[in-house]
C-alpha cells in the first residue's frame, strides 16, 4: 500500500497559481497512474486530472481544462499539479489518488473505486 503525500496547498488571490506535489513515502510512483481529486465544503468530491505512468497520457475534467496542467517526475518520484488562474470555485481539498495500471495507456476519474491508495489532502483557497 503506498503512503501518498500531498503538498503545496496554500491561499492564494483570484487569478494566481500554485502548484501542488504528490510523492510517496518510502515507495515510488512508478508503474502507477495517478488521479488528482478535489472536494470543496459542502460538496461531493471532483475529479480534477489524471495521469498514466508508461506514456504520461493525461486527462482534465473540462472545469480546469486550460488552467491546470498535470505532470510527473519519475526521477524524483513526484507527480505535480500546476495550477493557474485559480477562481474562488477551486478552492478545496486536493487529494491525489494512485491506481495500478502500469501498462495503462489511458487514465480517466469517472471511478474513485479504480484509485486504491490516497493521500490526506492539501488545502486550496482561493480567495481576496
Amino acid at each position: 500500500q503506498l503512503k501518498l503525500v500531498e503538498s503545496g496547498g496554500d491561499l492564494v488571490q483570484p487569478g494566481g497559481s500554485l502548484r501542488l506535489s504528490c510523492a510517496a513515502a518510502g515507495s515510488t510512483l512508478d508503474h502507477y497512474v495517478i488521479g488528482w481529486f478535489r472536494q470543496a465544503p459542502g460538496k461531493e468530491r471532483e475529479g480534477v486530472s489524471c495521469i498514466t505512468y508508461l506514456n504520461s497520457f493525461t486527462h482534465y475534467e473540462d472545469s480546469v481544462k486550460g488552467r491546470f496542467t498535470i505532470s510527473r517526475d519519475n526521477a524524483k518520484n513526484t507527480v505535480y499539479l500546476e495550477m493557474t488562474g485559480l477562481k474562488p470555485d477551486d478552492t478545496a481539498v486536493y487529494y491525489c489518488a494512485a491506481a495500478g495500471g502500469s501498462r495503462a495507456l489511458l487514465c480517466d476519474l469517472a471511478d474513485e473505486s479504480d484509485y486504491d491508495d490516497w493521500g490526506q489532502g492539501t488545502q486550496v483557497t482561493v480567495s481576496v
